[in-house]
């Protein structure tokens, strides 16, 4: 992990249910339908933002969202598992 990693917010866009089958520690989960609610709670996060789901695809979506309004430093994590393996490595 490099020092920005290591600064950074993980954010988990999957749905609250779905948290049952695990998530990244330390991770805020803010559902993919509440990221256009949640840009003041978001620029108070530390940078830089990764997001994260199950696959990639919501995750994907949010980046690409957020991206849209001129936003920088937000990253795709993609799956959760997949992220939170690598951070482990």
């Amino acid at each position: 992990m490099n020092a920005s990693q290591s600064k950074a917010t993980v954010i988990d866009v999957r749905e609250r249910f779905e948290l049952f089958m695990g998530k990244v520690e330390g991770s805020v989960n803010i559902p993919l339908g509440n990221i256009s609610k949640s840009l003041d709670q978001l620029k108070d996060m530390a940078k830089p933002l990764i997001f994260v789901c199950a696959s990639g695809n919501r995750s994907g979506q949010a980046v690409a969202y957020l991206q849209s309004l001129g936003w920088t430093d937000v990253y795709n994590g993609g799956g959760w598992k997949s992220y939170k393996q690598k951070k482990a490595a």
